[in-house]
């Protein structure tokens, strides 16, 4: 076999998926077809959760420092109010502005400091699988194929993957119906800015002193987003929608996207897997795209891993489908309700009471509880996963571990995702003092049990999700495996040791 895992794509998704892989000794490679990393930048923002995801790897550091953070987001460009990030239950209670190139070159720096191959100017042009392994074939700058054979595939090459398709994947969905138009420029007048923003349209600072800007402009929203952008029309639609042009010169980039909004009807088929564009696609309302597809990455990196190490459950795999199609649907369903807040208005026949419609949103949005719960939602704080197995069920299981301080023997307070930094599992004892769970060793069935680190500790501070809970079992995607309330040692011993085993591998002693 020449490679564990073969991943087919090296934007953000497939790489943060080689990192999770190579992290836990998965023999990854990737390949892209484009000759070189990205230089424009599609994608502009990390929300909380996927800051949080980077923390949980010790990475969030890399990329703070690297963007500008902002209190909160845009729900649609037709509203006035934006979601409000800033009193979530996170340490990063904020969005990121941080260009996709320079995520990409991020993830790319970390993927190579653990081993990984990352190869561009190599496009999958065949696939083949049987049910041990998967050859792909790939057309190099020479041009004549060259087959490389996996244990596993992954497709993260985009909204028109040739991995989906070539494995027979549906792609069901809504047609494109609305275009906008997209252009980052070296010139611009930026006391002009203000304005357009008042008028609807984004604008964003960018890196190197470009300013981007984008425009949905009644008069050209049905234009197939096949068409190339001109500056001259970029121009003529800035000063339809608020009055000026804003100075727009020397375009680095312009292009026109559409509102095509479609789900895989499944995430995996046999030894071949979707992440990303790949799997959904949809109108960039919101800003979740990136963020969902590098949360599809968190999530399937460890399960693929013990798959190919040979310790994951018979169910695991297949959660990967059964958790993210369903967060997939949330957001692609989602993203359609915030488009027509944005599409309504800009056409003739629902002008007034479009706007009507998005006055009340507006006003929904002023309120702290709708607020908060969409905010919640957009920045995939409240993502929870159905049970693995109905008796580790619990109304914390699946749930988002909280990112809280705990006091142990060290010194200082000690974060509980600086614990998932190596993509383990973690076993913790709230109490201090009950039985500490010190103990594991592997139960019958698979060889090699799942990574698996324990601590007892007492949380720095309360908090509401936690209340009573004397041990947790934490998946190395941050999620809640198992949580316990109970003080009685032994149900407490036998409740762990049935979760050790179905999650891990593992039993305590």
């Amino acid at each position: 076999m020449d490679i564990d895992v073969l991943v087919v794509g090296a934007g953000p998704v497939g790489l943060l998926l080689a990192c999770e892989l190579a992290l836990v000794g998965v023999r990854t490679r990737v390949v892209e077809k484009r000759v070189g990393p990205h230089r424009e930048s599609r994608a502009l923002n990390l929300h909380p959760r996927s800051i949080e995801v980077m923390d949980m790897r010790g990475l969030a550091d890399r990329f703070l420092t690297a963007g500008r953070t902002v209190p909160g987001w845009q729900f649609a460009a037709s509203l006035k109010q934006h979601l409000d990030f800033s009193g979530l239950d996170s340490r990063h209670p904020y969005a990121l502005l941080i260009a996709q190139c320079r995520t990409e070159a991020l993830l790319a720096r970390r993927a190579r400091e653990l081993g990984v191959r990352i190869h561009h100017g190599r496009e999958a042009v065949a696939l083949r699988q049987d049910t041990d392994s998967v050859e792909v074939d790939l057309r190099g700058p020479g041009g004549d194929p060259v087959t490389t054979r996996a244990r596993y595939v992954v497709g993260c090459d985009g909204g028109r993957s040739f991995i989906r398709q070539a494995v027979g994947i549906g792609f069901p969905g809504t047609p494109e119906s609305m275009t906008a138009v997209v252009g980052d420029f070296a010139v611009a007048d930026h006391a002009d800015i203000g304005r357009a923003r008042r008028h609807g349209v984004l604008v964003a600072r960018l890196e190197a002193g470009l300013t981007r800007f984008v425009v949905m402009d009644p008069q050209r929203i049905r234009v197939p987003s096949t068409e190339p952008v001109t500056l001259e029309e970029f121009r003529t639609s800035l000063i339809r929608a608020c009055g000026t042009d804003c100075a727009i010169d020397e375009p680095r980039w312009l292009s026109r996207f559409g509102n095509a909004t479609r789900l895989a009807e499944s995430y995996r088929r046999g030894r071949v897997l979707l992440a990303g564009d790949a799997a959904h696609i949809h109108f960039p309302v919101g800003a979740q795209g990136l963020n969902t597809g590098l949360q599809d990455a968190m999530n399937l990196g460890w399960k693929l891993a013990a798959q190919v190490h040979g310790w994951a459950p018979p169910a695991l795999l297949d959660s990967y489908h059964t958790e993210r199609h369903a967060v997939g649907h949330t957001v692609t369903t989602g993203t359609r309700a915030q488009t027509l807040l944005v599409e309504l208005p800009l056409t003739e026949q629902y002008g007034l009471p479009a706007r009507i419609l998005c006055e009340l949103v507006d006003t929904l949005l002023g309120m702290k509880e709708v607020n908060r719960s969409l905010a919640d939602r957009v920045s995939a704080l409240d993502t929870a996963y159905p049970p693995l197995d109905p008796s580790c069920a619990g109304p914390l299981t699946g749930r988002r571990m909280p990112d809280i301080s705990l006091i142990s023997t060290a010194s200082e307070p000690t974060p509980v995702y600086e614990l998932l930094h190596h993509g383990h599992f973690v076993l913790l004892s709230l109490d201090g003092n009950g039985e500490s769970p010190m103990r594991a060793r592997a139960a019958g069935g698979p060889a090699r049990p799942g990574p698996l680190r324990m601590m007892t500790a007492h949380p720095h501070a309360p908090h509401p999700d936690l209340d009573g809970v004397r041990e947790v079992l934490i998946r190395p995607d941050g999620h809640i495996a198992w949580a316990t309330r109970t003080t009685a040692p032994d149900i407490r011993r036998t409740e762990r040791a049935h979760a050790l085993s179905i999650w891990t591998g593992h039993r305590a002693g």
